[in-house]
């Protein structure tokens, strides 16, 4: 179910109160896209698939931490990481063309 305008505000400051400064991020994580993907109204179990297999760029396997086909693919990251290695992770190949 779609939320309004309005409901939409009133979750994403609830959201920013509950998630602005959580103990342990990564054991925390899917519980954090859960929440975001409420805030919008979207069902995770319908559209996200957590701790998906997938092969790395030149070989090897891994994990994306989250996946919607198509929408968003998620590398959870803990404050201060290098975020240019998430972006690796998500796409190995390197190409920055589609920022």
């Amino acid at each position: 179910m779609r939320h309004s305008w309005n409901d939409i505000k009133a979750k994403a400051l609830a959201f920013s109160k509950q998630w602005g400064d959580p103990d342990n991020e990564k054991s925390q994580a899917q519980s954090f896209w859960i929440d975001f993907l409420d805030i919008f109204g979207v069902p995770n179990k319908r559209v996200a698939t957590f701790e998906l297999n997938v092969a790395k760029h030149g070989g090897g396997h891994g994990f994306a931490d989250l996946f919607w086909p198509g929408v968003l693919l998620v590398e959870h990251k803990s404050r201060g990481k290098d975020l240019d290695l998430a972006f690796s992770q998500a796409h190995p190949a390197g190409d920055r063309s589609f920022e």
